[in-house]
């Protein structure tokens, strides 16, 4: 069985419209629609917005479904001139950006004890994503790359460009990072897809606003692609 995760209950609502066989379930507060996409079996939830969430359903799909695999869908603002609104990243691997530990010795972004610095994702879901993505969205580019994660909605060029020296992100979101974390602790295949809604600069607010149900659509015909050859 595949998890499906999005933040923002628009990230899923449409892949829900596609579920056979549904079966709800809630827990901690969020709603897992376990169906059918085609003949796959996944579970499709929405986690809520913020690592704590993130990670929490997470470890729920690990626990109480058992998934095989897990992709998290959803938008994020561009740390990168290239990446323009609308294209998509696929995770190479993911990092908190608002872990600072530097301390104590550690680089800032990394976890404290923790073995690796940022968290790695499955390179044969990015490469399936990446077929599927040429396949069905031909009008963007999609990049593949480092998705920092934080608790923080990204709008100054000054933030952005941190970012981008600090960790060598090509975007920056608010729950890859704590999903990949979960997944790795778990053992299990992960791929984070961000649509890009804005810049994550000054101009962040507006851009969000306009574009961010072109970036959802962009993210929903990818999965639902994916799910074809899973």
């Amino acid at each position: 069985m595949l998890g499906i995760i999005g933040a923002m209950s628009e990230e899923v609502a449409k892949i829900k419209e596609c579920l056979a066989d549904v079966a709800v379930e809630i827990k901690a507060g969020m709603e897992f629609y376990q169906g059918r996409l085609g003949n796959k079996p996944v579970v499709v939830v929405r986690s809520g917005i913020g690592k704590v969430n993130a990670a929490l359903c997470t470890q729920i799909l690990a626990d109480c479904y058992h998934v095989e695999g897990i992709i998290n869908t959803g938008i994020a603002g561009s740390l990168r001139a290239e990446i323009n609104i609308g294209d998509i990243v696929l995770s190479t691997d993911a990092l908190q950006h608002d872990i600072d530990a530097t301390d104590f010795g550690y680089p800032v972004g990394q976890i404290p004890q923790m073995e690796c610095f940022s968290f790695p994702t499955d390179e044969k879901l990015r490469s399936l994503a990446e077929s599927c993505c040429h396949l069905v969205n031909p009008d963007i580019q999609t990049y593949s790359g480092r998705v920092v994660s934080g608790d923080q909605f990204i709008s100054s060029k000054e933030k952005k460009q941190w970012l981008a020296d600090t960790f060598q992100g090509y975007c920056t979101e608010m729950e890859g990072a704590a999903i990949a974390q979960a997944a790795w602790l778990n053992q299990i295949p992960v791929l984070i897809v961000r649509a890009i809604s804005d810049k994550a600069d000054d101009s962040a607010n507006v851009d969000y606003e306009i574009f961010e149900k072109a970036a959802i659509a962009h993210s929903v015909n990818l999965l639902l692609e994916m799910i074809k050859c899973f």
